[in-house]
């Protein structure tokens, strides 16, 4: 049985039917202000694959957003594991690495220039949501994901039309998936509670087989201190339930480690909607807010109860079929 990769590495090899990411998110330790980032390859069925770069400023204070894409040849990118160039954006993802880039469009330029450093709590360890090594490697899933960087501190600048934003300790994360097309539907959310050392990371989905789409399934790991509590069964429908609704995400699951609520709400939030193209050229459509509001309640099996919050610190995403007009697109 051949070894897994490494977290960050490419699992692109110029074959047909591929889409894989890399993203960057960090939020102002106090204030509803938040970027992402993010580096893709979109390998069509049918003819050249090409490179994306995502920018998005998330602004709660003024609630707007500044949401920009680039789109350049695959051949003109470079995705060496984890140094990647694609148009302007370039990142070095380690656990002290760097993202600088300038990005250009329809609401003027960005810059930005940013270091991170990797948290030094437990919290911060690697992260994958699927469980079993089959789900990892193996071809169901279609869709992978996994977490190199739970929590990182990012430092730097950020430049926009309208000012210069200083950047010092913001917490934040590092993802990567990658498979044969995006999930056919979702909801992922990730959140930090620095005050209490903790972190909670999941999903809910319905993937399509063979032409039929299944039930919900949902996952959810959540670290506080040392400890890391596993709701992450996935097929086990008697001990999960998940609300989902165009701006808010509620699951609750069950497992021998306990049990876990999870509520995040994007509701009168800047939120952007990014058209995610799938190699076979069928559109989905990307919601993506990471000001939303977070609660999460974990009832431990051997241990006493507890509840973090965060009032606009978390990652939230939807991906569905239809774009929603109350949302600026990103093409």
């Amino acid at each position: 049985m051949k070894p897994e990769p490494n977290d960050n590495a490419l699992r692109f090899h110029g074959q047909p039917g591929h889409v894989e990411s890399y993203f960057l998110r960090a939020n102002h330790p106090t204030r509803p202000l938040a970027l992402w980032l993010k580096a893709t390859i979109l390998a069509p069925l049918h003819g050249p694959a090409v490179a994306e770069s995502w920018f998005i400023w998330f602004d709660g204070e003024k609630n707007t957003t500044f949401a920009q894409k680039q789109t350049t040849p695959y051949s003109s990118a470079s995705f060496a594991d984890e140094s990647i160039q694609v148009a302007g954006t370039h990142f070095e993802l380690r656990a002290s690495g760097t993202a600088k880039g300038t990005t250009t469009g329809a609401q003027g330029t960005a810059r930005f220039d940013l270091s991170w450093k990797k948290d030094e709590s437990p919290i911060a360890q690697p992260l994958s949501l699927f469980p079993l090594r089959i789900l990892r490697m193996g071809p169901f899933p279609k869709s992978k994901l996994n977490t190199p960087f739970p929590s990182l501190r990012f430092s730097g600048t950020v430049e926009l039309p309208s000012g210069t934003q200083t950047v010092s300790d913001w917490p934040g994360m590092q993802g990567h998936n990658w498979g044969k097309e995006h999930t056919f539907e979702y909801a992922w959310g990730q959140c930090l509670f620095p005050a209490d050392d903790a972190m909670a990371e999941g999903f809910s989905a319905r993937v399509r087989v063979a032409g039929r789409v299944l039930p919900r399934l949902s996952g959810l790991v959540v670290r506080k201190g040392g400890r890391t509590y596993h709701f992450d069964t996935l097929v086990d429908a008697w001990r999960q339930r998940a609300e989902v609704s165009s701006d808010r995400w509620l699951v609750s699951l069950r497992s021998n480690d306990g049990e876990a609520t999870l509520e995040m709400d994007a509701s009168k939030r800047p939120m952007a909607c990014l058209g995610y193209d799938n190699p076979d050229n069928e559109r989905s459509f990307c919601f993506n807010s990471k000001l939303a509001r977070a609660t999460l309640t974990v009832r431990p099996a051997d241990g006493a109860s507890f509840t973090c919050t965060s009032e606009h610190g978390a990652a939230l995403e939807f991906l569905r079929r239809e774009a929603d007009p109350r949302f600026p697109h990103v093409v």
